[in-house]
């Protein structure tokens, strides 16, 4: 499971229903909800 910085808890959470998605510039980025608050949360991964 991937962590991300939830912007709203200011704090780093484990993604939660996280999906792996590809920008427009072809890097991975994963997306999901912070499983405390339930804002978004964008990670990007690079391009592995």
């Amino acid at each position: 499971m991937a962590k991300g910085r939830c912007m709203k808890c200011k704090k780093e959470v484990e993604i939660k229903d996280g999906e792996e998605v590809v920008m427009k510039n072809g890097m991975k980025a994963m997306k999901g909800v912070c499983p405390d608050c339930g804002t978004k949360v964008f990670r990007i991964l690079g391009k592995k």
